[in-house]
């Protein structure tokens, strides 16, 4: 796809965002993540920026978020969003899937919506499986993907097992299984 498409696309997705964000607002999305002040919480896939400002709100000035996507306009949205906003605890990350983050670092990663794009979905396990700290949540939703679907894929090599089922999310914890290195 060149690039023009591509950024057409974003800021199709990105308005279309803003309409379901209204009727949705993500706050609601994100208190099933259990996210507390003081967390390290990475948006991986973070689009737009959905997520950030209340996640920001949520882990508070002692906390940091990490905002991590492939697309370069969703790296400068959530870049001018904080900035607007003067989220000093808001860090971009562009990739499309090493988070360069230290192993273990992480209190909570959130893998909204984004699944079922991904090239190398197992690659990306792999990482955020590195960067959650031994009780860290994988926060998980996709509305492209089924129940039985999301739970296999993401439980199939025993990194992760299902936590709970919210209302909107799934909640995973490390498993005691790890991914080879």
């Amino acid at each position: 796809m060149n690039r023009t498409a591509s950024n057409l696309g974003f800021k199709l997705m990105a308005l279309i965002f803003k309409l379901r964000d209204l009727l949705r607002p993500r706050i609601d999305i994100l208190k099933e993540a259990g996210i507390k002040p003081g967390y390290h919480v990475l948006d991986y896939g973070c689009g737009p920026g959905s997520y950030i400002i209340d996640t920001a709100r949520l882990v508070g000035e002692s906390g940091m978020v990490y905002a991590l996507d492939i697309h370069p306009l969703a790296i400068q949205k959530v870049q001018n969003l904080a900035s607007k906003k003067k989220l000093t605890n808001v860090t971009t990350i562009h990739s499309d899937c090493r988070t360069g983050l230290p192993d273990k670092s992480l209190d909570v990663v959130l893998l909204y919506d984004v699944f079922h794009d991904l090239g190398k979905p197992d690659d990306v396990l792999k990482e955020i499986h590195r960067v959650l700290r031994s009780n860290g949540i994988l926060s998980f939703s996709d509305h492209h993907m089924k129940e039985e679907e999301i739970v296999s894929k993401v439980t199939k090599n025993g990194s992760f097992r299902l936590l709970r089922k919210g209302e909107r999310t799934y909640s995973f914890s490390k498993g005691e299984l790890l991914f080879f290195y």
